[in-house]
């Protein structure tokens, strides 16, 4: 067998990217391993988006690592403090040497025979070179970082002031008395409105269907009470515990009992907005509650500026662009100044990347997840997709802590190859990878790998489920299958064969 460059790849310099290098020093100091980010910046997603107000729209003690205790007293963290604690945890592990910048993977491709991926690469746009190691972390997220999703909305050329998508913001936009139309009403627009209303003259959110919004403290007292009475560790460990407990809680009531919550969800904006506006029309989704995203205004800024008059919602559906603005469906007209289009993502699963397996494109309608980080009949590689109904980071530090753990067992076990076997003969069927109806994802699920009915292959969306199952379940479990070069089976398999 050749060489190879480099035992890992990790793909992708983001949370689950240095999440992955992490576990992977951790739990396999013998591995060498590189981080390819194709970007000039590690950060990911908070570095891309530079729109005024970015933030996480989950707590930070379940945004951070489960390695890494978030010290701020904000559990509701802005993008540059993110980006601080992303800057910290890498000078903190030691990774700055790892990471690779403007290394873009476009292709990677299996070999059987010597169990080794084969990565081309583009180096600052220009040079293409290849990259060998026998396994692979996919830590790239699910959206296309080039083009965000903007509809072909009628005349929009005819429109003589500034249209803007909020993954291209323009760092010199001066929006200081303009009068602009939030085009969507999901996380970005419940983010951008009320900070844009502190300048600007107005600010309406359109929207085609409501979505639920909750208000919620961005400091979260208790938390920083029990900071000040225990060590860091302790404390952050004691914070995310109780963050995840409450989340799962109430996604589980929400699931159970759909118009109970609807019912609560509803009277809180009641209580913030009064009998003024139309809660019917503007906040009731025609979705239960999580079958999409919940949207978080954090101390109840969202609420206050639309209390202010400086921001208002209408709830209609777009004819077409004018010179001045937007006409509405019923003919009514929105003068603005700039236009927002805050319509959602492009999906770019794995990064994009174009996978072979020996030579044969990998169909990826066709395949089915395994634990939620792996794929049926794709070897040695994982990827790192968080949770739709809680923080990302829960899923992937979990999922990059048990492909670092079955890496660590082929060494042991002197195994090369590990793949994920999936029979329908065994009864098992199909179903959308996701089990969510923003339309981001229902615009790409037919060109999404799937779910299984039945474990190992059904995606549960819980994490204590997932914590017992990738922390502690056996690896070897007779549907992931070890393989040594001289093509030996994993004993479970020999086992089942005797």
């Amino acid at each position: 067998m050749s060489q190879r460059d480099v035992d890992v790849v990790i793909i992708g310099a983001g949370i689950s990217g240095i999440s992955a290098a992490h576990y992977i020093k951790e739990k396999c100091p013998d591995k060498t391993f590189t981080i390819l980010e194709g970007r000039s910046s590690i950060g990911g997603t908070w570095d891309l988006f530079k729109y005024p107000g970015i933030r996480s729209d989950s707590d930070m003690y379940t945004l951070g690592f489960a390695f890494k205790p978030w010290r701020s007293p904000k559990a509701i963290a802005d993008g540059p403090a993110i980006m601080e604690y992303l800057h910290e945890t890498i000078d903190e592990e030691g990774l700055k040497k790892f990471i690779q910048l403007n290394h873009k993977v476009n292709a990677a491709s299996w070999s059987s025979t010597d169990s080794t991926w084969t990565l081309d690469l583009l180096v600052n746009d220009r040079e293409s070179k290849s990259l060998t190691c026998q396994y692979i972390y996919i830590c790239t997220g699910y959206y296309n970082y080039e083009n965000g999703f903007t509809p072909d909305f009628k005349n929009v050329d005819s429109f003589t002031g500034k249209f803007i998508h909020p993954q291209h913001w323009p760092e010199d936009l001066d929006y200081t008395d303009k009068m602009i139309i939030v085009i969507g009403s999901g996380a970005t627009a419940v983010t951008l409105i009320p900070e844009l209303a502190k300048k600007a003259s107005h600010v309406t959110m359109l929207q085609r269907s409501p979505t639920y919004i909750s208000s919620g403290p961005a400091i979260d007292k208790i938390a920083n009470t029990i900071n000040k009475l225990l060590p860091d560790n302790l404390a952050y460990r004691l914070n995310r515990s109780r963050k995840i407990r409450v989340s799962n809680f109430f996604y589980k009531l929400a699931k159970k009992y759909p118009a109970f919550m609807a019912s609560l969800l509803k009277k809180g904006v009641k209580k913030e907005l009064g009998d003024d506006v139309d809660i019917e029309k503007h906040f009731t989704p025609k979705y239960n509650p999580w079958d999409q995203r919940l949207c978080l205004a954090p101390d109840s800024d969202f609420f206050n500026a639309l209390n202010s008059g400086k921001a208002s919602v209408v709830t209609e559906t777009i004819d077409s662009f004018t010179s001045n603005g937007i006409q509405l469906d019923t003919g009514e007209i929105l003068d603005a100044d700039i236009v927002i289009s805050a319509t959602g993502l492009e999906l770019k699963f794995f990064g994009g990347i174009d996978i072979k397996l020996d030579d044969v494109p990998v169909d990826y309608p066709n395949l089915v997840v395994y634990k939620g980080t792996m794929f049926s009949g794709v070897p040695n590689l994982c990827l790192a997709f968080g949770y739709t109904n809680a923080s990302w980071t829960l899923k992937c530090d979990l999922s990059n802590e048990y492909f670092a753990r079955v890496i660590q067992y082929m060494t042991e076990n002197g195994y090369d190859t590990c793949v994920p076997t999936f029979d329908e003969k065994d009864g098992i069927g199909k179903d959308p990878f996701v089990d969510f109806s923003s339309s981001y994802f229902l615009r790409y699920l037919d060109d999404l790998p799937k779910q299984g009915t039945k474990e190992p292959w059904k995606l549960k969306q819980d994490y204590y489920v997932d914590r017992k199952k990738l922390r502690h379940d056996p690896l070897d479990d007779g549907v992931l299958i070890f393989k040594s070069n001289t093509h030996k089976e994993s004993k479970v398999v020999l086992d089942e064969m005797a």
